[in-house]
């Protein structure tokens, strides 16, 4: 089971996961940045300090609304990954492919 909360900084939108990011929370993980873009709000960040797993849906959703921001001349960026989650980010590739930052501060001062 996992937790999902939404900010907002300045004009990004934060989405916050506690737990897992798995088959069951990466489809409401979708959905929230999903309704963050269709609100004009395409400057996404995705904090997954407190996450300590990520499965292959979860990555799928990421890449997935990562393309949708861009599309649409936004981004989505990934801050503050636990050492777990970064190393799975690794594995999968995405680590040259997202922006990733060390904390939710220098991943929304990013934009």
């Amino acid at each position: 089971m996992a937790t999902i909360s939404v900010s907002k900084i300045k004009s990004v939108r934060i989405i916050e996961i506690i737990g897992r990011l798995d088959g069951d929370t990466a489809p409401e993980m979708g959905q929230m940045l999903d309704q963050a873009i269709d609100q004009g709000d395409c400057q996404l960040v995705l904090d997954l300090g407190s996450v300590d797993y990520v499965s292959s849906p979860g990555l799928r959703e990421i890449v997935r609304i990562f393309k949708r921001a861009q599309q649409l001349s936004g981004d989505l960026r990934i801050a503050n990954p636990s050492d777990r989650v970064m190393e799975i980010l690794e594995l999968a590739g995405l680590d040259t492919t997202l922006e990733i930052h060390p904390s939710r501060i220098a991943a929304v001062n990013s934009f």
